[in-house]
């Protein structure tokens, strides 16, 4: 398949899970979701869609490789809620910042974002061996 052709199906996939994330983020409490739901199925999601990125750059990279960076980038923007500067905090309490970026350092969402990423890693091989 053409590299073009690839790089679509993961920019397609991309879109998909930011929607997904939107969605839950949006009706998960009106639908009766709990917090946990909405909170960690939202990490969940931002694990994959960091995957399916770190992907749509290295597209010829193996999934263990892709998994490997998509971790870095993951805890490297987890971290980063530990530093304060008051350019940086103005970001984050933009819609758009706390998206990204969000606001407050949590272990729990290292482990969500690590859920996320071996997701994406399986659901690649399961489409790869379904040759969709």
């Amino acid at each position: 398949m053409p590299v073009w052709r690839r790089r679509g199906r993961v920019l397609s996939a991309v879109l998909l899970v930011v929607v997904a994330g939107l969605c839950l983020r949006h009706f998960g409490y009106r639908i009766g979701l709990s917090f946990f739901t909405v909170k960690y199925g939202g990490s969940l999601l931002w694990g994959t869609m960091v995957y399916l990125l770190v992907r749509m750059f290295l597209i010829a990279a193996s999934r263990y490789r892709i998994a490997t960076v998509a971790e870095m980038v993951a805890i490297t923007v987890e971290l980063v809620r530990l530093i304060h500067t008051p350019w940086l905090d103005a970001f984050r309490d933009t819609l758009f910042g706390a998206l990204l970026l969000g606001k407050v350092f949590s272990l729990w969402n290292i482990f969500a974002y690590s859920l996320g990423i071996v997701l994406a890693m399986s659901l690649e091989r399961w489409f790869l061996s379904k040759k969709l």
